[in-house]
């Protein structure tokens, strides 16, 4: 078995460390992961609204969130989460957008790129409905509006017809990546 001498920085003093499978002469082949590197997400996830807590861990919240930084070349993403329930829902909705009724996801957007620093306020009760009278899986709803929220994050709108089909569709590319349906079918 071949050995691989390696000068320690400090002492100068060599150590041998043997390559297992390696015959000498051969060149040694780093096995390179394929998955890509998805940009890092720091989260704050509160819960106003405990009801759906247990459909939205942790992992799974920042898994969505990097997937649509990603979908973007965001490097990195900062987001508070809160999911709140419909009085605080209707009050912030009104207060920052002049609209008297809870609304299922808020964006507070502060920075777009390099770093994505983003608040999103997540309406419990309406998502809920929404997901029982659309028939959608409660968890794919949520899932859709955290990737919404942080398309919105990052400077993606649908006030005009051709901006909501292209942020549409980066929707649902995101979403398909993740196993989640088309949720605009």
């Amino acid at each position: 078995m071949p050995t691989v001498r390696k000068k320690t920085g400090r002492t100068g003093k060599s150590m041998s460390r043997k390559l297992s499978g390696v015959k000498h002469g051969q060149a040694v082949v780093r096995k390179v992961d394929p998955r890509p590197v998805l940009p890092q997400v720091f989260l704050s996830l509160q819960f106003a609204d405990a009801t759906h807590r247990g459909l939205l861990p942790r992992h799974k919240v920042m898994r969505w969130l990097r997937h649509a930084l990603d979908a973007s070349r965001a490097e990195q993403g900062e987001f508070s989460v809160r999911i709140v329930g419909e009085p605080e829902g209707r009050e912030l909705n009104h207060t920052y957008r002049q609209k008297d009724y809870a609304t299922n996801v808020l964006t507070f957007d502060y920075v777009h790129a390099p770093v994505v620093q983003a608040d999103l306020v997540i309406c419990a009760p309406v998502v809920a409905r929404e997901a029982h009278e659309q028939g959608k899986d409660i968890q794919a709803h949520y899932a859709h509006l955290l990737v919404h929220g942080a398309l919105h994050a990052q400077g993606w709108d649908h006030e005009q017809p051709d901006e909501a089909q292209q942020m549409e569709q980066r929707e649902i590319a995101i979403l398909a990546r993740l196993g989640f349906a088309n949720p605009y079918e």
